[in-house]
């Protein structure tokens, strides 16, 4: 057994292998870690709950929630839901163990994101869809939603003339996200905190918006 990806959140951090399990180790007063506490484990430990007998292929953390994917392209979640991230399956700002999280209508999920207050999801289509707090990439009048939202394919790079791309990356930051299609387009939305998202202006941006500044003809510099 050998580790295969980190992730790291907060105050823990979990470790995938290339047996498919996942371990974690750090602080757990949110439920972070998954191991069915709330205490510090300092040594890594392998997640139970609805992660047995699943093999994952990527983990992600941000803050204090953890999220899994699975090679049957099921997302598992655990850890805070503060703000929304797991209320698929909880009412509750905590879970302790990880839990399989039903999206109706996302299909299989080929990557997770996980940010300070909200979640992005990629599914095999290459669509994106988020949920969480913030500003989530629909405009200002969407600040929270306890549903996946697909952002519309026509503001990702998606048009008549170019009716195959897809998104092919997705990355969350503490309040913002990151989208690359495969034809090598950047797209960015979310707070604009000192100018993170690389736009040009520090406004923040309701819409995902194209960094034409690192494209070339080959793609992404």
């Amino acid at each position: 057994m050998t580790p295969t990806e980190v992730a790291c959140g907060q105050d823990h951090s979990l470790f995938l292998t290339d047996t498919g399990n996942v371990y974690s180790c750090g602080w757990g007063a949110d439920g972070q870690t998954g191991l069915g506490h709330h205490r510090v484990s300092s040594q890594p430990t392998m997640l139970r709950g609805d992660l047995v007998g699943v093999r994952v292929r990527q983990v992600v953390s941000y803050g204090d929630c953890s999220l899994a994917v699975s090679q049957e392209g099921e997302l598992f979640g655990w850890g805070n839901s503060e703000y929304l991230q797991l209320s698929a399956v909880t009412d509750s700002t905590q879970l302790s163990s990880p839990r399989l999280l039903p999206l109706a209508g996302v299909g299989r999920v080929q990557q997770a994101a996980c940010g300070g207050t909200q979640v992005a999801v990629l599914n095999e289509s290459g669509q994106v869809f988020v949920w969480g707090y913030g500003i989530l990439g629909k405009g200002p009048n969407l600040s929270e939603s306890r549903t996946p939202e697909m952002i519309p394919p026509t503001l990702l790079g998606c048009s008549e003339f170019n009716p195959d791309i897809a998104v092919a990356q997705i990355r969350c930051g503490l309040n913002h996200f990151a989208a690359i299609t495969d034809g090598g387009e950047l797209f960015v939305w979310g707070k604009n905190i000192r100018g993170c998202l690389g736009i040009g202006k520090t406004d923040d941006q309701y819409f995902p918006w194209r960094v034409r500044e690192l494209q070339t003809k080959g793609g992404i510099i």
